[in-house]
């Protein structure tokens, strides 16, 4: 197994070479709790129906950049004389030329103070740069992700109020500096899970798609042990009756045992909608849910897994990043960040997959 180091085994002070030494089959069943002790609960979305865009036809391919921040930042200090001359959007840029790429940035509001004091907003970004926003948004757009970096799941158990505080302040600072048109409506939440508030929240802000997770659901029994990384101290903070666990995929073992709010679909709709552009319309609510990523999360595969996962026969094969690791000064930066990214724009492009927004997959 190849494994990249993740910021949350950083957190919890483990070493690299600790996490890579157990992460075998050992250590990934050693971290889920067994089925025999947890209560497997029903389907959280049960008033819904399957919808699909009729204009989608053939096969597609998207991408979007999760905890997007330090971006802006760079582009109001440094002031660059295009906004491409800032590296990472002019790689983007580059990709699009060659390949077709679109892009989706999702946005922090603001820096944390993990990284130190030095904080910097979405306030204060500068408006400079509106016209070239305009300009490229058939390609690349913004979107809301989180209010920070951390904590982990900071919409699990969210209060309406908080999901639309948050959101209101990126979407009208994108608005301020970026104009109109920029800001997608399929979102993308920080680690995933929004409480049936929150998404409440978001359908009344027009947002109409949203990212979940997926799989079979599990009672939460109290056993903090069952959650790494002290995740379970969230599911217990203002706990919801919708908060619960579920077993996911992931390149991290620790995180097979993981937890899940309202937004979370069970495994006969993930069935229908993963890879497709198919997602579940939840009729309570009135907003979308679909697994989005279908193809590989760029920063935590080598190269050679980023071909090999590009190779998936979806309708729509999405892929995804992380801002972060592009920096050379991130303690887990990545040189072959930007070469991840030409690989996998290129393979989508010459498996004749036009790039579209996971927006236009809404019917």
């Amino acid at each position: 197994m190849n494994i990249r180091l993740d910021r949350r085994d950083f957190l919890k002070g483990a070493t690299w070479a600790s996490v890579a030494a157990v992460a075998g089959k050992g250590m990934a069943e050693s971290a889920v709790p067994s089925r025999s002790v947890l209560k497997e609960l029903g389907p959280i979305v049960t008033d819904w129906e399957y919808r699909r865009p009729q204009n989608l036809k053939g096969r597609h391919a998207a991408m979007y950049i999760d905890d997007v921040i330090w971006v802006f930042r760079d582009l109001t200090r440094q002031r660059p004389k295009s906004m491409f001359g800032n590296p990472l959007l002019g790689a983007l840029k580059e990709a699009h030329e060659r390949y077709g790429l679109k892009v989706q940035l999702n946005c922090f509001y603001r820096t944390d103070f993990f990284y130190g004091l030095d904080e910097f907003s979405l306030a204060d970004m500068t408006d400079a740069y509106k016209d070239e926003w305009q300009a490229s948004k058939d390609w690349l757009r913004l979107g809301f992700h989180s209010y920070q970096e951390f904590p982990d799941y900071p919409f699990i158990n969210s209060s309406y109020g908080d999901v639309a505080t948050a959101f209101d302040r990126v979407f009208g600072e994108v608005k301020r500096f970026a104009g109109d048109g920029v800001f997608t409506y399929a979102l993308v939440g920080h680690w995933l899970p929004f409480s049936k508030d929150g998404c409440r929240a978001l359908k009344d802000r027009g947002v109409k798609l949203v990212a979940c997770t997926d799989g079979a659901r599990y009672a939460y029994t109290g056993d903090r042990n069952s959650l790494p990384y002290g995740h379970a101290f969230r599911v217990e903070s203002n706990r919801k009756p919708e908060t619960a666990l579920f077993q996911r995929a992931a390149y991290d073992p620790a995180l097979l045992s993981s937890a899940c709010g309202y937004n979370h679909l069970c495994p006969g709709q993930v069935e229908e909608t993963w890879g497709t552009f198919t997602y579940v319309y939840d009729r309570d609510v009135g907003i979308g849910f679909k697994r989005f990523r279908s193809g590989p999360m760029l920063n935590l595969c080598t190269p050679e897994q980023v071909r090999k996962e590009m190779s998936a026969d979806y309708d729509l094969l999405a892929f995804a990043d992380h801002e972060q690791y592009f920096y050379k000064d991130y303690y887990a930066y990545q040189p072959d960040y930007v070469e991840k990214i030409f690989i996998a724009a290129k393979l989508a492009s010459d498996a004749g997959r036009g790039f579209i927004f996971i927006e236009e997959t809404v019917a």
